[in-house]
């Protein structure tokens, strides 16, 4: 009823104007209208004022610099093109901050070359998308039907088809949950013979700027510094590397060298990203990507990790797995070593959880390094990225009743064992993973 009469008022009263200092309402007796809210009246009139006015001007996607990142996977007759969006470039094309609400659009181009037709399956890219709708919804504005109509058109507009004629050639979006960094999805299309057809891509999104990418891997060792190993004198060198990193002067001591992963980097890459981990920031000396992460949900995820030292530098690489608390999450640092094994790369580094500065303050707690090297184990195993596994001894052991402190007032306790992990660039199913005859580590 507050609304029609709203509305009446806004008929009778209401001459819009289009100059600038030009009265917005005329020839209207305020007195009639006493039994309303002043406030009211007013807000009504210069909602509906803005409604005639209010445009969606979104930028084409051919203006903005993202087909220029686009990559293309062929597999018979069909490819496919797919690009991911930043938040500056989101916000052009569409026209609002989508990366506030944690929303990713990517895009996707689908070209069938074949006699029959395709569907694509926009669960197997992520399974929880969100629909057109969905997305353009939190963007509506009260009294203006037709703007809202107007984004609803259009999102759906750009939103990816399922069906792809025989011969065709579709484009779209695909709205997904948000990932910094880089993003890695599958694209899966099914014909009418229900035969699958995957297509994986890695890509890099402007933004985050990943500590790792700041290191020249190629010259951290010279030529005559690398080391090339046999089983016996992998087992040896992993057992005798120094204990553990330090601070950036070398004073103190933190938490023992406990995983070992072999492997080339860029495959070691995918296989943490794919298993649910999380690149971390380069720290305070890039300067564009925390504008980025501090309006997003859940940015602390991409948040910098502390530096510890190894082999003279902090670590090459640091990596965070996401829990929906954000507490007790775990931390990866990795070091490349001149060691080199089969002709792969040896990487070593520290696995732990964090800990809350604020519970330390009141109670010791304790790092049970075990527990989360097993969780590295399990987490790469059931995604299928390893071929191998086995453990050598390491810095010794410090039980539970026995357990270590190291810097800033934190313990830990370990049986001293580390956990050394073949990198698989294909899939390996669980029961094919290799055991090795190594180090058996002692039950607690």
């Amino acid at each position: 009823m507050i609304t029609a009469y709203a509305f009446s008022i806004f008929d009778e009263c209401v001459e819009v104007e289009p100059l600038f200092g030009r009265p917005l309402v005329r020839g209207c007796d305020m007195r009639r209208y006493r039994s309303l809210p002043r406030f009211l009246i007013c807000s009504l009139i210069m909602l509906m004022a803005a409604g005639c006015a209010a445009t969606y001007a979104p930028r084409p996607l051919a203006d903005v610099n993202v087909l220029g990142r686009a990559q293309t996977i062929s597999q018979g007759d069909i490819r496919v093109t797919a690009a991911v969006l930043s938040a500056e470039e989101t916000e052009q094309v569409f026209g609002f901050p989508l990366y506030k609400r944690g929303i990713q659009p990517v895009w996707l181009k689908i070209e069938n070359n074949q006699a029959d037709p395709t569907w694509f399956l926009p669960v197997g890219l992520d399974p929880d998308y969100f629909s057109p709708l969905e997305v353009a919804y939190p963007y509506h504005r009260a009294f203006q039907t037709a703007y809202n109509r107007q984004i609803d058109l259009y999102f759906q507009q750009q939103a990816m088809g399922l069906y792809i004629a025989p011969g065709a050639v579709r484009s779209g979006f695909v709205f997904t949950n948000l990932d910094l960094g880089t993003k890695i999805f599958n694209v899966d299309l099914v014909g009418e013979d229900n035969g699958p057809k995957t297509f994986t891509f890695f890509i890099t999104v402007p933004g985050l700027i990943a500590d790792h990418r700041h290191v020249e891997f190629e010259n951290l060792y010279s030529a005559n510094q690398l080391v090339t190993l046999d089983e016996d004198g992998l087992r040896k060198a992993l057992e005798n590397i120094p204990c553990c990193p330090t601070n950036a002067d070398g004073t103190e001591q933190h938490a023992p060298i406990n995983i070992v992963l072999i492997g080339d980097g860029l495959d070691l890459l995918r296989v943490l990203i794919r298993s649910g981990w999380n690149e971390t920031a380069a720290g305070t000396h890039s300067a564009s990507q925390p504008e980025i992460a501090a309006d997003i949900p859940n940015s602390s995820r991409y948040e910098a990790i502390v530096p510890l030292y190894y082999y003279g530098r902090p670590q090459d690489g640091s990596f965070r797995d996401d829990r929906p608390t954000g507490y007790g999450r775990s931390v990866l640092r990795l070091w490349l070593s001149p060691m080199r094994f089969e002709g792969k790369p040896v990487w070593v580094g520290l696995i732990n959880r964090e800990i809350s500065q604020l519970l330390q303050l009141f109670i010791n707690q304790k790092l049970d390094l075990d527990e989360v090297r097993t969780f590295l184990l399990e987490n790469l195993w059931y995604s299928q990225a390893i071929a191998r596994y086995g453990f050598v001894k390491g810095a010794g052991p410090n039980p539970v009743l026995q357990p270590r402190e190291i810097a800033g007032g934190i313990y830990y306790l370990t049986d001293g064992y580390r956990l050394v992990l073949w990198i698989s660039k294909k899939s390996v199913p669980l029961n094919e993973v290799v055991a090795m005859d190594w180090e058996i580590p002692i039950k607690r």
